[in-house]
């Protein structure tokens, strides 16, 4: 009789109906616009389930509960409403979700004496630290105490090291949410032209290399970049994360190109109110472009569902099993 499968071949066979391709590209028209709105809700409501489903698989086939544990220092209201909703995502997808609060005078290195805690807990398969974090304190020190493979924002510089040199780390949430966009309208990213707006470590630099391990040909715009517009407008893709409300206007775009926007920012309204406005101009764009991510609804969505990937691609890579195919 031949031998049954090993835990970790059975897994492999779970794996495999779980890749599928979803629409992405919402055919709707807004006024006169003639873009293709990407739906980034849909897009991060397949890949959370997905991430769902494996989770379930993983504890109910090999006894493995996911875990991801998210440190938030200080009472900053954004933050305090990241981690909330990255706990109920945790928890919608049957993830285990652990939150450590610390006052924001705690000192750095007791902070690292908790992320060091949390390193060798083996119930936790990734680790977060909740961004910004008090001026007292270096945010490199901490980012760098996270075990590599538990650092599911793809901070530590490991991880940066590993998405530029080619071997397989944990990437960061947001850039690997766009690409995940990009895939939807493209089948193929080889030879296209890409156009990054914006430098910052945390979006521009990883969507960059990212983009480059894609085959597109990368062009990085930042502040001191010469006639910005003009290096946009051969761009086949161009994602913007610049942090400039509507800064990106039509005459920026090159007909047919796909635009993912990044930006979130808040305008003050007359009445008090606020405003989430992206760095890409919509309703102007839309008469350009031929595929483009709405602000809210296209990236935001995407942060969250890919901060779930990476935890359970931690999780599997710590047990040595196979990359689930997400």
């Amino acid at each position: 009789m031949p031998e049954p499968p090993s835990p970790v071949s059975a897994f492999c066979l779970l794996l495999a109906p779980y890749r599928r391709v979803v629409s992405a590209v919402n055919t709707r028209e807004s006024g006169v616009a003639k873009a293709k709105v990407i739906d980034g809700k849909a897009v991060a409501a397949e890949l959370r389930s997905r991430v769902g489903d494996i989770a379930a698989r993983l504890h109910d086939e090999m006894n493995v509960t996911t875990g991801l544990a998210a440190v938030l220092v200080g009472s900053d209201p954004a933050s305090q409403v990241y981690v909330r909703a990255k706990g109920r995502a945790c928890s919608t997808a049957g993830l285990g979700s652990f939150e450590l609060r610390f006052p924001d005078d705690i000192s750095e290195a007791a902070l690292v004496a908790e992320v060091e805690k949390l390193n060798a807990d083996d119930r936790v398969d990734g680790v977060l630290v909740q961004l910004p974090l008090p001026g007292h304190i270096d945010v490199h020190r901490i980012i760098a105490a996270i075990d590599p493979d538990k650092d599911v924002d793809g901070f530590h510089p490991v991880n940066v090291g590993r998405l530029w040199s080619g071997p397989s780390g944990l990437v960061p949430c947001t850039p690997q949410g766009c690409l995940n966009l990009l895939r939807t309208v493209h089948d193929d990213l080889s030879g296209a032209d890409a156009v990054v707006l914006g430098r910052s470590n945390l979006v521009g630099k990883p969507m960059a290399a990212l983009l480059l391990a894609a085959n597109c040909t990368v062009t990085v715009v930042h502040s001191k970049s010469r006639d910005a517009a003009a290096i946009c407008r051969r761009a086949d893709i161009l994602v913007a994360a610049a942090g400039r409300p509507q800064m990106v206007k039509a005459t920026w775009i090159n007909p047919g190109a796909t635009v993912i926007d990044v930006g979130i920012n808040p305008v003050p309204l007359p009445d008090g109110s606020s405003r989430v406005l992206g760095d890409v101009d919509f309703d102007s764009v839309c008469t350009v472009a031929g595929a483009i991510t709405p602000v809210p609804g296209g990236v935001g969505p995407m942060t969250i569902a890919c901060l779930l990937r990476n935890t359970l691609l931690a999780a599997c890579r710590r047990r040595g099993l196979p990359d689930p195919l997400l």
